[in-house]
């Protein structure tokens, strides 16, 4: 089953060989290896199975089939089934040959099985193979090349085929036609040959022991004639090629008379090869064994070769071979074995062709030649020993060759004559030098090689060296006694500086083996070494070079050991001391690295063992010696300044402990005579020296000073001082300063108890001498900066040493003013454009000993030393990293000495800090760097924060509070530097933290805590600077957030308020993140701390307002909105009575404060409540007095509910208001609509109108201050700000916002506003109602015409009915009807009729109340314009339509009575509304005909007349009752006339009408003639002209109709009375006829006659 399961997953795997993918078809072949490993034998079987089955197969999926059985078998063969492998052969032999063609992968894959196969069943697959390879036949290529394959892989089952093999092959090789064939024959015969060598020389392991070499001798000589006549001779190289490379192979099996007859032809032939074959490593390869073979038979024919054979040979070494190209290099390596084998044989010959070569002017001959020399000398040792001093004598011109490539070679064959006993002859030693030398080569970093190096290694000739010599002195024990002790003589010359440590590093390999040998092997013995140099020169030598132990691949170590082991040749004494200490210096070279190595700790420690040393000797004789070849080396480390420098302090320690006097002042006088003082480290040492030296020889060092001083050698005059003579002036003031130099070092090196004495008296008065040159008699001051630095540098060490003097407090330093004021005057003179010299760090560093010193400096000196030196270093420009301005190599010396100067300027701070250790001291530095730290500058700040920083850091460190005390400053100096936690510079950000946390932590010392006290929050402050690395401002603020919470917590409270005052300062910072920094600090500050500033709340508001005036900036705005919003969610109250007392108008600035309150909805909220209360609280205006215009007054504003209103107005502005705004919509909409109210016609006091007009003046003013216009924009504010802004448009598109502001028209304003709420804003009524309800019984006027006019206009819209408040409002309205004011009662009663409109339905239900109401209205006797009537009478006209007709009844005869004097009433509104009621009242007059109708004629002649009115709404009104009237007349003529005539679309003639009108009158109603006359008489007096004139016309009409019989009713003499009104007496006599022959007037009547018949009747034409 598990069988059938592996066959069936390789038959799966086996179907996907298909895929084209190579990744696919790769894992395909490593999962048939996979299941090979378990189940071998039946993945072979499926394998064997699946490509017989599939035999349309294509090649390269086959091939993939076959290597996985390849890898299956091989991996497999010791466990292989003898029938498994059967079929396997069969299989692999069948894909091998299937197709006669060459099918390189598929075949090769087969073959590959069946060799892998052989390994173990070699038998089996000869078997196989063998039925292809049938004599006379060609065989297939691949069957040719398993053979050779085979013969490779299975040496031992193969050669005995081959005989039999090469007997059917032979005959082939002339069948071969095709040069593939002849390639494969030739590739089977070098393998064949291979094979059978390899056989015979394991013939002790070999089956059959008895094969010799001439079995196969003649087959081999027979292919050889075919491959070396025939084919070699063939145009095709490849082919060429693959006869070469068999040939080599045959040669060996050749019978050795053929070989040596065939090597004159054969050697020819193979190295005219050369020329035809670019690459030649086969050729090469193939004549090496020809050339062996040659020499293993002894043939004789080589010697004629011989020349050829060198000429031909020599060119292919020297043509450099690429490492690149691995057969370039394998074919040097096939030529050199072709030498060796030559050389081997004729060694004269071989040398006489290469040693002239050695001449050659062309470099690769000289490179090639040795190289095969290095060759010869390894491989053909026996042979060379007698040519040593040939060789050796021959190598002379080489050493002198400078060419690079040619060294190495020469340094290698040096190696391989050092191997071979060369350098023990005559002439070795020069070997030896040129070594050396090599060793001493600059080391550089190796030179990219050019393409056609040569076969040399790139490494330098150098690193070669080094190595080879180390390799001589550790690995060749010939070479010890070569070596020592002669390298030793290569140790001091200076030009060996650079071999120094590989020489030590042998010396020392050398000397430890020579003392291996006995006791006394290495001591070294100067009487049979005359060239060696002397211990006190060893020692000096490799002292000195220790002083730069890194240098020099590390010789400090080396020398020093090596120093170790020659410590008996030294001097005996030194074992015990020398055995301790070297190697606890060679530990601490080790232990550190060249940054690592503090250079002066290490200095002083070569110095105490040197000092040591000479202790130890104990010999003065033997120092005497050893100071003399010190003096001596001086000269020779000119061009090494830093081991000179060393070696002088040697000298100077070494005559230090010298007793001889005399050669102290010798040496001392020598060395001032020989430095060479222009050079910088040379004036160094020699005052060093002259300062150790001094330690023990005070009064002789001093004395030698004073004697050079005394010296003409400052004069001018050439010739006074020989030594001097040829110096320049320049070269006198570098004298001068090593002089001043010395002192300094005299005074900080001496004993302080022998040297203090001398410092003013001595020391300082030669000093100032050399300083200062007189010319002319006048001190003038020198401006050599060396001179000046000197100076500098000696004062310095002069302070250190009164300083470190033991009684430094006993000594008062008289000098020391003038000394710091010379320091300050040199600190100035420095330019401030760049860091060009070191003076003001020495500078600084010498002010720093020197104020520590007694007397105490001045105030004035104080402060002028801070100042000069703040303003000296912290604003120079950027420093050379920071600038990237290509400054090159000088960048780093300039970036160290900024840094060493700003090091000397903090050293300086604290050190005057130190003397003033108080919170007045620290305040007192902080007022000098305060405005270095706020700089616009970034170089400045950075350096000013890091100095303080700094500053602050050593006074935590120094403190030490026995009481405690106040930190009166705490706060001042946080706000200094919190906000610089977010500066543009990531470094400043880290120092400015370190500040506030040494703060902290010096004001909880002051607060009484131990100085090791470890507060967690303070501790925090560490962690937050890993925040601040990088330049986010989101992350950079709210680290500043954390700082300000741990601030807030730690300052005490009487410095919170400081800390805030001081944080505001920062507010105008240049620097923006640092001002938008401070204002998070105070907002953060004051979340947490603000609770206890309530009485602070007002002064804090006040330096808000004024850093808004001050600091133009969007980001700081709005901080200080946030404040201001902190401030209010704590003490509201206060923030909103602060605010309210600003000045108005309010500025941008208070108003940017009202709208900050408007952030949080729940704050708002309370704030919009408190101010709501403010406008209620107070009287809106005041009374005054207006004495201009006499008894009368004038209403003016009161100032907090105007401020009230505008602050209202601020904060309902924010759109973050909404939310609040929302939440007291009626409060705030009933307080705004009454404050509209109270404010009409209100003026502003007279100083706001001044401030107004000056502000306005100034520039556009926000917002108008007028009381009303501001009332109504805060109204228009909240509506917007409360979602309906459709009523504010609603309003305004009606006009209704200036209608308000009205006093006239006030209340229609209100209406219009109630309109569009009651549209727009339905939902919010109810409350708005509810809360305006009490407003009227308000005491003011104002306030209840509002509202009644609100009402009224609300009873207009079915809103309030779908509110439910129908009812309410109508009480509230019948309440306002015995109200004073009769505004309200006539708002009050257009309300109820506006009930009409608002909810019709309602009317019938309450048609009593409202018909009683509009009654007494009509009624109102406080009504002296009857305004409250024409109010009554306009709403009960649109009432009635809707009245029960019941209701009405009883009232009708009463109103229609009531309203018949409006008829005639000077005001056209009341005409036309009591005109129009009386229409509308003829709709009930049915039941009660008879008496109405009376009313009806009682009114007829009114409304006809007033056809005429002037005012056009009057004749309509007048037209509408006519026609409602006309039904109820009972005459029908007169009602069509009525309802067609009067029409109101239609025009009217009035004349004819009146005529037709009166006719029918006096044709229905005859007896009414002297009643309308009557009525007409009363209008002749009317103040309208055309009524006037109507009325006689209507009386003349009537007399005109009116029949005989009741002619007599009028009354003449009464007409006639009415002559006094001329036009009407005038239409009269005319209607009348009086006066014969008169014509009408003209009427638009047609012409009568003046008489008619009684009774007649005219009638209209």
């Amino acid at each position: 089953m598990m069988e059938s399961r592996i066959k069936r997953l390789a038959t799966t795997l086996m179907d996907a060989t298909t895929d084209k993918d190579p990744l696919v078809q790769e894992q395909i072949y490593n999962a048939l290896c996979y299941l090979g490993e378990s189940e071998p034998e039946e993945i072979l079987h499926s394998c064997d199975e699946y490509l017989r089955q599939h035999d349309k197969l294509a090649y390269p999926h086959r091939v993939i089939i076959l290597k996985a059985m390849e890898t299956v078998v091989k991996n497999n063969i010791a466990s292989l089934d003898k029938s498994t492998a059967k079929v396997v052969i069969f299989l692999a032999s069948n894909e091998m040959t299937k197709s006669k063609e060459v099918i390189r992968d598929w075949q090769q894959a087969a073959s590959s099985v069946l060799v892998a196969v052989g390994q173990r069943f070699i038998n089996k697959v000869m078997e196989e193979v063998l039925t292809k390879f049938q004599p006379g036949i060609l065989p297939h290529y691949f069957i040719v090349q398993t053979f050779a394959n085979l013969s490779v892989s299975n040496v031992f089952g193969m050669v005995p085929f081959l005989n039999s093999i090469l007997g059917t092959m032979l005959p082939m090789l002339g069948m071969a036609k095709q040069d593939h064939m002849k390639s494969v024959f030739c590739y089977a015969l070098q393998h064949f040959s291979e094979s059978i060598q390899e056989y015979l020389a394991n013939l002790d392991k070999a089956p059959d022991p008895t094969v010799r070499k001439d079995t196969f001798s003649n087959e081999i000589f027979s292919a050889y004639e075919v491959l070396f006549n025939s084919w070699l001779q063939h145009r095709e190289a490849k082919l060429r090629l693959a006869v070469v490379e068999a040939v080599g192979p045959m040669s060996y099996l050749m019978p050795s008379e053929k070989l040596e007859e065939q090597l004159p032809k054969l050697i020819p032939g193979i190295l005219a090869l050369y020329k035809k074959h670019a690459e030649a490593f086969y050729i090469s390869k193939s004549l090496c064994q020809i050339l062996e073979a040659s020499v293993n038979i002894g043939s004789r024919s080589l010697d004629v070769q011989l020349d050829a054979l060198l000429g031909t040979l020599h060119p292919q070494i020297c043509a450099p071979a690429d490492p690149s190209v691995p057969l370039t290099v394998k074919n040097h390596t096939e030529v050199l074995r072709c030498f060796t084998v030559l050389a081997c044989s004729f060694p004269d010959r071989v040398l006489a062709f290469l040693l002239p070569k050695l001449e050659s002017s062309n470099e690769r001959t000289r490179v090639g030649t040795l190289l095969i020399m290095r060759q010869i000398i390894n491989s053909a040792p026996s042979q060379m020993e007698i040519k040593k001093p040939f060789i050796l004598s021959s190598m002379k011109l080489p050493l002198q060759d400078s060419n690079d490539k040619v060294k190495r070679a020469v340094v290698q064959v040096i190696s391989a004559m050092a191997h071979h006993g060369y350098l023990e002859q005559p002439g070795g030693e020069a070997m030896l030098e040129y070594l050396v030398r090599q060793c001493a080569l600059p080391s550089e970093a190796p030179k990219k090689q050019p393409p056609d190096a040569d076969d040399l290694t790139s490494d330098s000739v150098q690193s070669i060296s080094v190595n080879t010599l180390f390799l001589l002195s550790t690995t060749v024990d010939r070479m010890n006694n070569v070596l020592w002790p002669y390298l030793l003589e290569f140790v001091t010359p200076i030009q060996f500086t650079n071999a120094l440590t590989p020489l030590c590093k042998s010396l020392m390999y050398l000397a430890v083996k020579k003392q291996e040998e006995g006791e006394n092997a290495s001591l070294l013995r100067y009487d049979l070494n005359g060239n060696l140099p002397s211990p006190y020169a060893l020692t000096t030598r490799l002292l000195v070079v220790s002083s730069q132990p890194y240098a020099g691949d590390c010789r400090g170590a080396a020398a020093l050991r090596l120093l170790s082991v020659l410590q008996y040749s030294v001097h005996p004494a030194l074992e015990q001391l020398w055995s301790k200490r070297v190697p606890s210096l060679v530990e601490h070279i080790e232990e550190n690295t060249e940054k690592r190595l503090c250079q002066k700790e290490w200095e002083e420690k070569l110095l105490l063992f040197l000092q040591e040393t000479l202790a130890a000797v104990s010999d003065n004789a033997w120092v005497c010696h050893f100071v003399t070849e010190m003096c001596r080396q001086l000269n020779s480390y000119n061009g090494f300044p830093l081991e000179k420098n060393f070696l002088y302090k040697c000298i100077g320690t070494a005559l230090g402990a010298c007793t001889s006097k005399d050669l102290v002042q010798k040496q001392l006088q020598e060395l001032l005579e020989t430095a060479r003082y222009h050079e910088e480290a040379e004036r160094e040492g020699l005052a060093s020296c002259f300062g150790i030296c001094a330690i023990n020889h005070l009064e002789e060092t001093l004395a030698k000073l004073e004697d050079f001083v005394r010296s003409d050698v400052f004069k001018k005059s050439v010739g006074l001082f020989s030594i001097f003579k040829d110096r320049s002036d320049n070269e006198v003031e570098k004298i001068k300063s090593t002089l001043i130099l010395c002192y300094g070092f005299v005074a900080v090196h001496a004993p302080k108890e022998l040297v203090l004495s001398r410092i003013e008296a001595d020391i300082l008065k030669n000093i100032f001498q050399y300083f200062n040159t007189k010319v002319l008699g006048i001190k003038v001051e020198t401006k050599d900066l060396t001179l000046k630095l000197c100076l500098i540098r000696s004062i310095c060490m002069i302070s250190q040493a009164i300083y470190n003097g033991g009684k430094c407090g006993d000594f008062v330093f008289s000098r020391k003013a003038e000394l710091v004021a010379q320091m300050v005057e040199f600190i100035k003179a420095e330019p401030l454009d760049a860091m060009r010299t070191p003076v003001r760090q020495r500078a600084m560093v010498t002010c720093t000993y020197l104020v520590v010193l007694e007397p105490h400096l001045s105030d004035p000196d104080r402060t002028e030393l801070i100042d000069t030196c703040l303003a000296g270093v912290l604003a120079l420009p950027p420093e050379p990293g920071q600038e990237r301005d290509g400054s090159g190599g000088d960048a780093p010396h300039k970036e160290m000495l900024y840094g060493d100067t700003l090091s000397a300027l903090k050293d300086l701070l604290k050190s005057l800090l130190q003397r003033n250790l108080t919170p007045h001291g620290l305040q007192d530095m902080f007022a000098h760097l305060g405005p270095w730290i706020k700089s616009n500058k970034e170089q400045e700040r950075q350096r000013a924060v890091e100095v303080s920083a700094a500053l602050l850091d050593f006074y935590l460190g120094k403190l030490n509070v026995s009481t405690v005390v106040p930190f009166y400053n705490l706060g001042v100096l946080i706000a200094l530097f919190s906000p610089r936690c977010s500066d543009s510079l990531a470094s400043v950000r880290q120092h400015a933290v370190d500040c506030v946390y040494c703060l902290l932590y010096i004001q909880l010392c002051y607060e009484g805590f131990a100085r090791d006290h470890t507060d967690e929050m303070v501790e925090g402050l560490k962690a937050l600077k890993k925040g601040l690395e990088e330049p986010d401002f989101t992350v950079l603020f709210h680290t500043c957030h954390n700082i300000a919470m741990v601030v807030g917590k730690r300052v005490p409270p009487d410095q919170l308020m400081s800390l805030l005052l001081a944080m505001f300062e920062g507010l105008a910072d240049p620097d923006k993140n640092c001002s938008r920094a401070a204002t998070v600090m105070i907002n953060s500050l004051l979340k947490e701390r603000g609770s206890v500033l309530q009485e602070k709340v007002p002064d804090i508001m006040s330096i808000i307002h004024s850093k808004l005036q001050e600091v133009d900036e969007e980001h700081i705005r709005k901080a200080a909105q946030q404040t201001v919003y902190i401030l209010a969610s704590q003490h509201k109250s206060v923030v909103v009575s602060s605010l309210l007392g600003s000045a108005l108008p309010f500025d941008s600035h208070t108003c940017a404060m009202w709208r900050s309150l408007a952030a949080e909805p729940t704050l708002t909220s309370q704030i919009l409540e408190q101010l709501l209360e403010k406008v209620n609280r107070d009287v809106p205006y005041k009374e005054s007095k207006c004495f201009l215009l006499g008894s009368g007054s004038e209403r003016i504003a009161t100032l907090l509910p105007l401020a009230a209103t505008c602050a209202l107005y601020e904060i309902m502005s924010a759109p973050e208001s909404g939310a609040a705004v929302l939440g007291l919509y009626a409060p705030l909409f009933v307080t705004l609509l009454l404050r509209v109210s109270c404010t009409v016609g209100v003026q502003l006091p007279k100083s706001l109108q001044s401030r107004e007009r000056r502000s306005s003046s100034l520039g556009p003013a926000p917002r108008s201050l007028h009381p009303c216009s501001c009332a109504v924009e805060t109204l228009k504010v909240m509506l917007a700000r409360g979602g309906s802004e459709a009523v504010t448009r609603a309003v305004g598109s009606a006009g209704g916002w200036d209608l308000m502001a009205s006093p006239e028209r006030h209340h229609d304003g209100v209406a219009v506003l109630a309109g569009a709420m009651a549209r727009h804003a339905g939902p919010r009524l109810p409350l708005i109602v509810k809360n305006l309800i009490p407003t009227l019984s308000s005491v003011l006027d104002s306030q209840r015409i509002t509202t009644t006019a609100f009402f009224a206009e609300l009873l207009n819209n079915n809103v309030v009915n779908d509110l439910m408040l129908l009812e309410t409002v109508m009480d509230n309205m019948t309440g306002r009807q015995k109200d004073p004011c009769m505004l309200v009662r006539m708002l009050a009663l257009r309300g109820l009729g506006n009930i009409s409109s608002g909810s019709p339905e309602k009317v019938r239900k309450h048609g009593a109340k409202l018909l009683a109401s509009m009654v007494n209205g009509m009624d109102d006797k406080d009504d002296p314009h009857n305004l409250v009537a024409l109010e009554a009478m306009s709403s009960l006209s649109k009432l009635l339509d809707h009245l029960e007709e019941r209701d009405i009844q009883s009232m009708l005869l009463h109103i229609a009575i009531r309203i018949r004097p409006f008829f005639d009433s000077e005001q056209p509104d009341l005409r036309q509304s009591s005109i129009v009621l009386f229409g509308n009242l003829t709709k009930f007059s049915e039941d009660d005909c008879e008496a109405f109708f009376e009313q009806i004629l009682n009114g007829l002649v009114t409304l006809l007349l007033h056809l005429q009115d002037p005012k056009p709404e009057v004749v309509k009104a007048c037209k509408f009752a006519l026609r409602m009237c006309g039904p109820n007349m009972g005459c029908e003529g007169l009602c069509d006339m009525f309802l067609n005539h009067l029409r109101e679309d239609r025009s009217l003639h009035y004349g004819e009408f009146m005529n037709n009108v009166c006719k029918h009158l006096m044709q229905s109603y005859p007896e009414m003639l002297n009643r309308l006359i009557l009525t007409n008489l009363f209008y002749f007096k009317s103040n309208w002209v055309d009524i006037r004139a109507a009325a006689p016309m209507f009386i003349g009409f009537l007399v005109l109709h009116v029949d005989e019989d009741h002619c007599q009713q009028v009354d003449l003499d009464q007409l006639i009375s009415g002559e006094s009104v001329p036009t009407a007496c005038t239409a009269g006599e005319q209607e009348l006829g009086v006066g014969a022959g008169a014509q009408p007037r003209e009427f638009g009547l047609p012409s009568v006659g003046l008489c008619r018949a009684p009774g007649s009747c005219s009638t209209l034409g």
